[in-house]
């Protein structure tokens, strides 16, 4: 599967962003699709994940402000970012994987990736 991300850009305090993450090659319900991001100077960490069968989880930081959602017929999974603060800048990034659903927060055990769309909250 190709995993495109976008929708990416300059947000302010307190705004909201969605991201997408669009398949190709494959079906995305076949797949645990995760987000992750990369802050600057820090190491990748987890976000969210849809699971094929519709189960979500959220890390911690953004639980309560972050909603992953999928859309089957544009073979696509969404990332809705609200309350955004300064913490939440980095670079986004979806992957796939068929991993349990124990494991999906684990960056490696992601066997496919997308390019990272970059999110920037500032004033």
């Amino acid at each position: 599967v190709q995993l495109q991300a976008y929708g990416g850009g300059l947000v302010q305090p307190g705004g909201s962003l969605t991201l997408s993450c669009a398949a190709s090659g494959s079906n995305v319900r076949t797949y645990t699709i995760t987000w992750f991001r990369q802050a600057p100077g820090k190491e990748r960490e987890f976000v969210a994940a849809f699971g094929w069968s519709g189960n979500r989880k959220y890390s911690d930081p953004v639980k309560g402000r972050f909603t992953v959602s999928r859309d089957t017929a544009k073979n696509s999974v969404y990332l809705q970012m609200n309350g955004l603060n300064s913490e939440d800048t980095a670079v986004y990034y979806c992957a796939a994987t068929t991993t349990i659903w124990g494991r999906v927060t684990e960056e490696n055990v992601q066997r496919y990736w997308g390019q990272g769309t970059l999110v920037t909250v500032s004033s």
